[in-house]
């Protein structure tokens, strides 16, 4: 084995010469960079996929995009060096130095989020549906960026004998990676190298894992913010067991506690809890609303039944019962109101007018005038 030689020996797969970047006119560009920004790329494109299927203006991820790497790459190199903070206090101005890594994704997590939120309120959107769609495509970006870590013979576990045991000849890798273990089981092959577990690999793998349960459930989560706590619960619970296999594990100040593993943890339990509490409020909203109904049939059984027409049947029986009353008292001689009505001087056809009722009281008159004349004539 030689310097630049990577080998995972139980597999059988032995790498040669294994570069950790390249030049271009002169400038020296690492692969761990190159990564990342693939990752990046791809999480993009993700992303917009992600819009169009949830009919969401894609112009929103292109104006989300840039804001959201400047501030995840800032936040991931702060978290970094507060944790880290005796690397740097000596020689600040490194702190910029981020070519040979030195970024926590946990704190580019953060960053990224915090942006989003700020994001949405400014454009008015809502913050849990747009993370939703954003969340994928960053998680497919840590997938592919861990394969940085290994160009940069970094992020690795303890001594292991294992089927995915890797070899890293010792002047590859940063001195305070080698713990006291590795030192322990040091081999010689013409060089020095250790063997450790291959954690950037089982994160990779996993995350890949969290990134196809995120893409498959996708059509049936059930509120907004859903596919937010499966990466949040599937990424911390993947980093709480990972943080624990590894060499360079960042600690709180003064503790030997892994600050992401802490973190890990935390946020699988409360997006598991967040799940819960969602659920449980759903199921509650949803039996009381069935409570509501069948207590809305309740009232219309107990409610008379309604006529072919649709009016209850008590009111119906009283309306024909008053119809009967009312005919039966329009006249006295049984005729119909509505005739009775008529006008009196409207009287029928034959029927003599008072004219014609004064024409015959004159002729009565006359006659008995001729009458009376005859019997007084001698």
């Amino acid at each position: 084995m030689n310097s630049g030689d990577i080998s995972f020996p139980n597999l059988g797969i032995e790498l040669h010469n294994v570069p950790t970047g390249f030049s271009i006119f002169g400038i020296h560009i690492m692969w761990y960079g190159v990564i990342i920004t693939i990752g990046m790329a791809v999480g993009f494109a993700t992303a917009l996929r992600q819009a169009k299927k949830e009919n969401v203006d894609t112009e929103l991820i292109w104006d989300f995009f840039i804001p959201a790497i400047i501030f995840g790459v800032i936040g991931a190199r702060i978290y970094y060096v507060v944790f880290f903070w005796e690397m740097y206090r000596d020689d600040p101005l490194s702190i910029f130095n981020i070519r040979q890594g030195g970024l926590a994704i946990y704190g580019g997590v953060i960053a990224a989020i915090l942006t989003c939120f700020i994001f949405t309120k400014i454009k008015k959107i809502s913050f849990l549906k747009f993370l939703d769609i954003c969340i994928p495509g960053l998680i497919i970006g840590q997938v592919i960026g861990r394969w940085g870590n290994f160009m940069n013979r970094e992020v690795f576990g303890g001594y292991t004998d294992g089927l995915f045991a890797m070899r890293l000849p010792i002047m590859d890798v940063r001195t305070r990676d080698v713990s006291l273990e590795l030192a322990e089981h040091m081999f010689t092959d013409n060089v020095n190298y250790i063997q450790v577990m291959p954690t950037f690999l089982y994160e990779s793998v996993l995350n890949l894992i969290v990134f196809l349960i995120m893409i498959l459930y996708r059509k049936h989560k059930k509120f907004q913010g859903e596919i937010t706590l499966i990466y949040l619960g599937g990424y911390g619970i993947v980093r709480f067991f990972v943080e624990g296999l590894r060499t360079d594990r960042l600690f709180l100040w003064n503790t030997n506690i892994a600050v992401s593993q802490l973190l890990g943890i935390v946020l699988f339990l409360f997006a598991v809890g967040a799940e819960i509490f969602v659920r449980v409020r759903m199921v509650r909203k949803k039996v009381l609303a069935g409570l509501q109904e069948e207590a809305k049939k309740e009232v219309c059984e107990e409610m008379p039944q309604g006529s072919e027409n649709g009016e209850p049947e008590g009111l119906s029986e009283e309306l024909e019962s008053k119809e009967h009353e009312r005919m039966a008292g329009e006249t006295e001689n049984g005729e119909p109101e509505g005739l009775s009505e008529e006008p009196e001087s409207k009287e029928p056809e034959g029927t003599p007018g008072e004219s014609e009722k004064e024409n015959l009281k004159g002729v009565e008159t006359e006659e008995k005038q001729n009458s009376s004349s005859e019997d007084s004539t001698p």
